[in-house]
């Protein structure tokens, strides 16, 4: 019986984690994994708590596909329990996330994260 537990445990984890997950997280934002092939730029990133919630920026580069980027997210954020709500905007609670990409001058990407109070909510 708990073999059979276990077995289902593990099975549930590796089917909620897609095969190019990243084991790397963005630095300000803990539950945000950085596709691999990504390295964040730390000196970009900028936090400020206030009073009506979390503003957070964070820069990520590196020599990948925009499509792959937007694949990617596209997949993990739901199970991260952040809902789509635009192509690169996704909310959880009262907040919004949002990812820009943009072509870097080697022909990679840089991509930009931020996260900021949902007005009104």
């Amino acid at each position: 019986m708990i073999r059979a537990f276990v077995y289902s445990l593990v099975l549930v984890f590796a089917l909620a984690v897609p095969a190019d997950a990243a084991d790397q997280f963005v630095s300000v934002i803990e539950d945000l994994p950085l596709i691999d092939g990504l390295i964040e730029n730390e000196n970009a990133a900028v936090t400020f708590e206030a009073a009506g919630g979390r503003i957070i920026e964070a820069e990520a580069r590196g020599n990948i596909k925009p499509f792959d980027v937007v694949q990617f997210y596209d997949n993990v954020l739901p199970q991260l329990g952040w809902v789509a709500a635009d192509t690169g905007v996704f909310e959880r609670e009262s907040e919004r996330l949002e990812f820009d990409i943009t072509e870097d001058v080697d022909g990679g990407a840089i991509i930009r994260f931020s996260i900021s109070p949902i007005k009104g909510k």
